[in-house]
């Protein structure tokens, strides 16, 4: 016995020493591994902890008394930026609440590039279509100006496409706080990041089930995995978990801790998009920042943390609300409800603001936009750094465009059944670009039918005939040597084009032999066009292309002048802008103004204008494109509905593959396009397929129409001239006046050649008729 003792002795040691080192090594290995967690965590936390997609946002929408409104788009705005309709006043912010001759609004507070707005309640009152006054609440105090909020339009997700709004701990109400400690981790403050009694008991259970179902993790724990841990289940990630969570304990204190985890947290998804952090947790769910969030609506967010998608009140409410009345029941077992409070939380339902799937807005706008982003910032800078990229997109306008569009080529298809096609990809097509004319700004594009289908930019990246609708870049340039008062052949001729004989028609087979310049331009006869054409030069009309922002190639052809070559529709509207901005040539804006994540300014676009033409001579042109409107071929117009002064030219191409019509006030220009990609014949002109489109996108937004008309400049001169002759009227002899206007360097100084000589005679008869006349 005393032997078999003896021999166990030295094993006994040699287990003891072996344990000892193992014990050592095993500390040792774990200080280092800790050492190490504790440089990669303080290396994380250091830097950006989150990647922020950056958001572009619409402009502002401006209200003011005596401003034209469309009210049904003017509510549906509002609700879009979060203004919740409720019964009465008072409100509270982001609330409204209308009556029949009135709206209340409580402003959100917002920042924007120039100032920081603190929300107020306002009273706008309307008399029929009308803002009347706009004045506080509070006060009475009349407002000038109401400046509304911009609308979010995209977000530029990188590989996770998680959505996230960064918010501090001092703005997190202390209920909200104790609702995610009821239902995540009441003892928070209690323990150092590992609650070794839960750690047990989940081991036990997970023993008993044979798979690892429980995991016993603190707020702390669940901050380590979903930070710097991949999801699986293992024993091994959950010892990794459990040292970061001591690490984190140990080198940051509580409240920092609570912070990262309230803006890293999963709270459900939005489309293809994650909701992380209580921030956009709060507004997805209930349409509002966290400090107005309720108890009740505290302890609902509390609650999906354990399984958003499982008790999200969008998928199921009934298992929300007991969820709900858990977290409830839970905070008051810790004293942070009073009977009273949970009384009053747990009859109230529970109602989600509501939602649309994640989806860009404008989306032709976006990619166009988009574009131009990546030249002035790198992929992952706009889907990291948070920036605030605000654009020149006023949401109404873009609205109204795309309606008018759809209405547009629907009415075409059912009026000319032919037009219908089956497959997506060949259906009729169309685009629309609003645009303002003095500063370039883009208020809206419409770059085809369905982007779902087609993301073919027409707007932008179409190369389509202009047709008729080019034919004011020939006319203003022959403003140096022609007045509008001057007559041109409007007979058949025929020229040789390419060694081949080409012979131009009118779309009025009917149209008179000779008509004066004005009449040309107003009823689009091809015939007198091309002559104008081949008279002022044609190199001259390619000068004016190019210089007017066309890049396509323009070659000096007899055909010219009826716009045989291709243009895209966004320069083409930049080009008759420089007639409505009295001159000047606009850049394209979509971008104003990028801010970084501290709302500081990075880049700022101003308008870009350059002048191309005299005032006087873009006044001339709004004149005579006036004329197209009221006794041309969109004098149809008026029976649209469009009662104010309006400038515009139709087009069609040969074949009717093309249909177009550009139309302007001094406030705003839009252009619309129809056709088919294939090229096939749409069977109808720009007075009837484009201008009904046009009209109907300009009576939605009353806004941009004040009803004025361009102020004439210096440089223009009125005259009554005779119709036949061109020249000045002889009084009594000339039986067909009318007033026009000249170029001050270019007025009929000769009183007219066909009926002076007649003038004494024909008064003398005059006299006589005067005598023997019977009233």
């Amino acid at each position: 016995m005393n032997k078999i003792r003896g021999k166990s002795r030295p094993v006994l040691r040699l287990l003891i020493s072996v344990s000892v080192v193992v014990i050592v090594a095993s500390g040792i290995s774990v200080a280092v591994y800790g050492g190490y967690l504790a440089k990669r965590i303080e290396k994380r936390f250091a830097g950006r902890r989150w990647n922020i997609p950056s958001t572009v946002y619409s402009d502002t929408t401006l209200l003011y008394p005596g401003q034209a409104v469309n009210r049904p788009f003017l509510y549906e705005k509002l609700r879009r930026l979060g203004y919740n309709e409720v019964s009465r006043s008072p409100l509270q912010k982001g609330q409204m609440h209308r009556q029949a001759g009135f709206i209340d609004i409580f402003l959100h507070d917002f920042t924007s590039p120039f100032f920081e707005q603190t929300g107020f309640a306002v009273r706008v009152r309307f008399r029929h279509d009308h803002i009347t006054t706009i004045a506080r609440i509070e006060n009475d105090q009349a407002v000038p100006i109401l400046e509304l909020e911009p609308e979010e339009l995209m977000r530029f997700y990188g590989p996770n496409r998680e959505r996230r709004q960064l918010i501090s701990i001092d703005r997190v109400p202390r209920y909200l706080i104790h609702a995610v400690l009821a239902a995540e981790d009441s003892g928070f403050y209690h323990h150092h990041g590992v609650d070794f009694a839960g750690i047990l008991r989940a081991l036990i259970t997970n023993l008993r089930k044979g798979t690892i179902s429980q995991g016993g993790s603190t707020l702390t724990q669940q901050l380590a995995k979903n930070y710097f841990l991949t999801p699986e289940r293992t024993y091994r990630r959950k010892l990794r978990e459990l040292l970061i969570a001591l690490v984190l304990e140990y080198k940051y204190d509580k409240n920092e801790i609570l912070e990262i985890y309230l803006n890293e947290i999963y709270w459900g998804q939005r489309g293809s998009v994650s909701i992380n952090g209580v921030g956009e947790a709060s507004l997805f769910y209930f349409g509002k920042p966290v400090e107005r969030l309720s108890i009740g609506e505290a302890a609902t967010l509390a609650g999906l943390i354990k399984a958003p998608n499982t008790y999200s009140p969008y998928v199921n409410k009934s298992r929300c609300l007991k969820r709900r009345n858990e977290v409830l029941a839970a905070m008051r077992q810790n004293d942070w409800l009073t009977d009273a409070q949970l009384n009053a939380a747990l009859p109230r339902p529970v109602k989600p603001a509501g939602y649309t799937a994640d989806h860009r807005r404008a989306p032709y706008f976006m990619d166009y936009l988009t574009r131009q982003m990546a030249d002035l910032y790198p992929p992952d800078v706009l889907s990291s750094l948070g920036l605030s990229i605000f654009t020149t997109l006023d949401t109404q306008v873009q609205m109204a465009a795309e309606q008018a569009l759809a209405r547009g080529l629907a009415r075409l298809e059912a009026a000319r059944p032919a037009l219908k096609r089956k497959k997506p990809g060949e259906k009729l097509q169309g685009a629309v670009i609003v645009i303002q004319p003095k500063t370039g700004y883009i208020l809206a594009m419409v770059g085809g039918r369905n982007y779902g289908i087609s993301q073919f930019n027409r707007a932008t990246q179409a190369r389509r005939q202009p047709g008729s609708a080019f034919k004011p870049l020939v006319y203003v340039t022959a403003l140096d040597q022609f007045t509008p008062a001057d007559h041109l052949s409007n007979t058949p001729r025929t020229y040789s084009v390419d060694g081949k004989a080409w012979r131009p028609k009118n779309y009025d087979a009917h149209a008179p032999g000779e008509v004066t310049l004005r009449q040309a331009l107003a009823k689009s006869y091809n015939l007198a066009s091309v002559n104008l054409g081949i008279k002022v030069g044609l190199q001259s009309i390619v000068d004016t292309a190019r210089a007017f922002g066309l890049s396509t190639t323009v070659k000096p052809l007899p055909s010219l002048s009826l716009g045989t070559f291709e243009v895209i529709p966004l320069e083409l509207a930049r080009a008759y802008c420089v007639f409505a901005a009295n001159g000047m040539l606009p850049f394209p804006l979509a971008i104003k103004e990028v801010m970084d994540d501290s709302n500081q300014m990075l880049d700022q676009h101003h308008a870009s204008v350059k002048r191309l033409i005299s005032p006087a001579k873009a006044y001339i042109m709004n004149d005579l494109l006036r004329s197209v409107t009221t006794e041309g071929t969109a004098a149809a117009m008026k029976s649209m509905g469009v009662n104010w002064p309006a400038a515009g030219k139709t087009g069609t191409t040969n074949n009717a593959r093309d249909a177009w019509f550009i139309g302007y006030t001094p406030d705003i220009l839009a252009l619309v396009w129809v056709g088919f990609d294939g090229g096939g014949s749409i069977h109808s002109t720009g007075s009837r397929a484009a201008l009904p489109i046009w009209a109907d996108l300009m009576k939605a937004i009353p806004q941009y129409i004040s009803g004025e008309w361009f102020t004439m400049p210096s440089g223009v001169v009125r005259q009554t001239i005779c119709t036949d002759s061109g020249q000045i009227a002889v009084k009594n002899a000339c039986p067909r006046i009318r007033e026009e206007i000249f170029l001050e360097t270019n007025v009929p100084l000769k009183p007219c050649p066909i009926h002076r000589k007649r003038f004494p005679f024909k008064h003398f008869l005059n006299k006589i008729k005067k005598l023997f006349r019977h009233d």
